[in-house]
């Protein structure tokens, strides 16, 4: 049984030697326990923070609680844990993106720059969204497919907005209900299906096969973001 744990802490160890390589451009801080992330955290001020789950000294989901209650960066989780449940209910927490181990080094920079790209353009000022073939307006209220003049309902617009405004990122399906109908709405997941269906007829070039509005089974919805088409 000691050798099954030494070899544990060895893989551990060198997982962690291969991720600090493989993140070489940025400087690093490795925190052992969940107690020593939130005091690095609050000390340093890093630019994104990568959290496991599985800590020694508490569950990763109270240090993401305690994190978010003023840590506003990107925020992702790295975990063996891979049930749609614990899922959604980290990145209800708070989290900004969720990747099960094992994963592959291009993947998770991919998703921890598509992360800083959000923060770096996440305003509540009125910004312009585009995305593919889709551009749209936020402070004159304008959507855009090809250029052509897309009309929504007041439904599917707020809907697009607050897609937009996680954009690249997963949004629960819990967080489209809460901000859009209301928080006593987070049962009706009906009513998220069907309004998402008529915004991909409008936004999509072929909704059968969207390539903008990307459904993330079991949790919740992706928007997006592409270069310009």
């Amino acid at each position: 049984m000691k050798k099954k744990e030494n070899l544990g802490r060895k893989l551990l160890n060198l997982g962690k030697r291969l991720l600090k390589v493989a993140l070489a451009d940025v400087e690093v801080i490795e925190a052992p326990t969940g107690a020593d992330g939130i005091a690095l955290a609050a000390q340093w001020q890093p630019i994104y923070i990568l959290l496991d789950l599985g800590l020694p000294d508490m569950d990763g989901k109270e240090v993401l609680t305690r994190l978010r209650e003023w840590y506003q960066r990107p925020i992702i989780i790295l975990s063996v844990r891979n049930s749609e449940s614990q899922i959604v209910a980290a990145l209800d927490a708070g989290a900004d993106d969720y990747l099960t181990k094992p994963f592959q080094i291009g993947e998770l920079k991919a998703r921890i720059r598509v992360a800083l790209r959000n923060y770096g353009t996440d305003s509540t000022d009125p910004v312009k969204f585009v995305s593919g073939t889709l551009s749209v307006d936020l402070a004159k209220r304008e959507v855009l497919v090809n250029k052509k003049d897309v009309r929504l309902t007041v439904t599917e617009y707020d809907l697009l907005k607050t897609l937009i405004r996680f954009a690249g990122r997963v949004v629960t399906h819990q967080q489209l209900l809460r901000e859009v109908w209301g928080p006593n709405a987070s049962e009706h997941t009906h009513y998220l299906r069907v309004y998402i269906n008529h915004l991909r007829q409008k936004i999509e070039d072929n909704p059968q096969t969207p390539t903008l509005l990307i459904t993330e089974p079991g949790v919740g919805y992706r928007l997006i973001v592409s270069p310009v088409r």
